[in-house]
């Protein structure tokens, strides 16, 4: 009996490896961006292949001078840039819209520098430990729920199982803490109030804004061209389109700083329900179709209309 539990144990921890799981990407500590992918990784999950590059980002491995004859474009963001264990490398925004920069540039290289439920201020702390990278434009992913969220801690790579900072003993054990203890947890612990006061909305719109124009003030040192990607939830287009909060707002600072806005909850409010729908696979994280209309979002402002210059310079495919 104990070798048939053990065989059992062993054939179960087996599959689970083959699934990906013992072997998560793994998180690190950042003092300036609360917390960065651990660099110089490659992991596959359920299939998907995940790399990140010796700067946290997931990318191949760069050189940080921009190579001649190269367009570079760097994204920051949050879980919706970076695609997290469901999308595979090449199915992620960054990768998807270098795919359509190569049909008209010889050398692409779009970098995304992101992690799971960054705000404004990780981006800003990301940008303020590593840079721009000499790259041709900088694009910041921001989300409806970023604007009045705060800046992410490393707190959570400590006890949170979806933020794992060293690897487990055994795949069997992730699935426990990943998946089981959270569910038991919701059922026979009750929530704790949260201390302290609370921060009214407002406060916290007006602090995100401060961080995003110290952005916007690093990037323009540096004479870089800054582009805003803004991606809404899934309930601010199902069941009707409505206007996110704090949106407009955002829209009249991005114009008084004469910030172009490539806008998925303009683009998708003109789509029919049943596309939308298909846009989402929870309230928040899009599908692989929504990642291929961003990329042609993004491909479209940008190059079809002209809006950064390197997409109009010389050197491109058609000129073989």
């Amino acid at each position: 009996m104990p070798g048939c539990a053990i065989a059992s144990l062993s054939a179960i921890e087996l599959a689970l490896r083959l699934l990906g799981f013992g072997n998560p990407a793994l998180l690190q500590a950042d003092a300036e961006a609360g917390y960065i992918f651990a660099p110089n990784q490659l992991v596959y999950r359920f299939g998907n292949r995940l790399q990140y590059n010796q700067f946290s980002q997931r990318s191949e491995q760069i050189d940080s001078a921009k190579p001649e004859g190269t367009i570079r474009i760097l994204m920051t963001g949050d879980s919706v840039l970076n695609g997290n264990n469901s999308t595979d490398q090449a199915e992620t925004i960054t990768e998807l819209l270098a795919a359509r920069l190569l049909g008209i540039k010889k050398q692409v290289q779009v970098l995304n520098a992101s992690a799971g439920s960054w705000g404004i201020g990780n981006q800003l702390g990301y940008i303020r430990k590593f840079g721009t990278f000499e790259s041709d434009a900088v694009i910041l992913q921001i989300g409806t729920h970023d604007l009045l969220q705060p800046s992410s801690t490393s707190a959570g790579l400590k006890n949170n199982p979806l933020m794992p900072n060293r690897q487990p003993l055994l795949a069997i054990q992730e699935v426990f803490d990943r998946y089981v203890m959270p569910r038991f947890s919701s059922v026979f612990v009750p929530n704790s109030p949260v201390g302290g006061v609370p921060v009214p909305e407002t406060q916290r719109f007006r602090e995100n804004m401060q961080r995003f124009e110290q952005i916007v003030a690093l990037v323009r040192e540096s004479n870089i061209p800054l582009f805003v990607l803004y991606t809404c939830d899934r309930s601010d287009l199902l069941p009707v389109p409505n206007q996110p909060r704090f949106k407009s707002q955002f829209v009249d600072r991005l114009k008084a700083l004469k910030i172009p806005l490539i806008d998925t909850h303009a683009a998708w409010s003109k789509l029919p329900k049943t596309t939308v729908e298909s846009y989402f696979r929870d309230g928040v994280h899009p599908t692989a179709p929504a990642y291929e209309s961003i990329a042609d979002l993004l491909f479209q402002q940008l190059c079809t209309e002209k809006k950064l210059a390197a997409c109009s310079l010389t050197n491109t495919n058609s000129e073989k």
